[in-house]
């Protein structure tokens, strides 16, 4: 039984398994996070861009 759980203490294969779960979850976080910064970005542009279309055209566009 004692060297049962000296074997299960000083068994790291589950080690690789964590370390993968943790860059995982970084790189996750990382594509989340650019991903909510190009959406702020395209939307700041096309809002620009209609801005722009409804000034240079003369007319009265909505608000």
């Amino acid at each position: 039984m004692v060297h049962f759980i000296d074997k299960f203490l000083r068994d790291d294969s589950g080690a690789a398994a964590a370390e993968y779960a943790l860059i995982l979850a970084v790189v996750g976080a990382g594509i989340a996070g650019a991903a909510y910064l190009l959406g702020q970005n395209v939307s700041s542009a096309v809002s620009g861009a209609a801005h722009l279309v409804c000034n240079g055209s003369g007319t009265t566009c909505g608000s």
